[in-house]
């Protein structure tokens, strides 16, 4: 197994959710914004790298999360970025500086309300096989 194309993975993606139209407006970060934050924003987060290597050569499964999080009354504006997060990364080609992309799919969806119900987070975890 080698997690050598994590970095690279986590670039891709950050510059996949950033230039995606329907995400315009949209701040995609990778740590949480400092003080309360305001708005909605995209949270690239954990990940847990799995050993795919084969006959053929090194690879890995990465299994990632990437949240909304949104002030916004109600759950429509979230899920609507959600929506977008997930049409903007599901089959998607990124081109890695380390490894090959070979597959990104979509496993699940977690939507729950945050403090005293005034935030909204969607949790998405997505399935990532990179080939080295």
């Amino acid at each position: 197994m080698s997690y050598v194309a994590s970095a690279a993975l986590q670039s891709a993606i950050f510059t996949q959710l950033s230039n995606a139209p329907a995400l315009a407006g949209v701040q995609v970060v990778d740590a949480l914004p400092p003080g309360t934050p305001v708005g909605s924003f995209v949270l690239l987060g954990p990940e847990v790298a799995l050993d795919q290597s084969d006959k053929t050569g090194a690879g890995a499964e990465h299994r990632l999360e990437i949240s909304v999080i949104s002030d916004a009354a109600g759950f429509l504006p979230a899920k609507a970025i959600a929506a977008a997060v997930s049409d903007a990364l599901v089959g998607a080609s990124l081109t890695l500086s380390v490894g090959r992309l070979v597959s990104l799919n979509f496993l699940r969806a977690t939507a729950r309300r945050l403090d005293d119900g005034t935030t909204r987070r969607i949790d998405l975890q997505f399935r990532a096989r990179v080939e080295i």
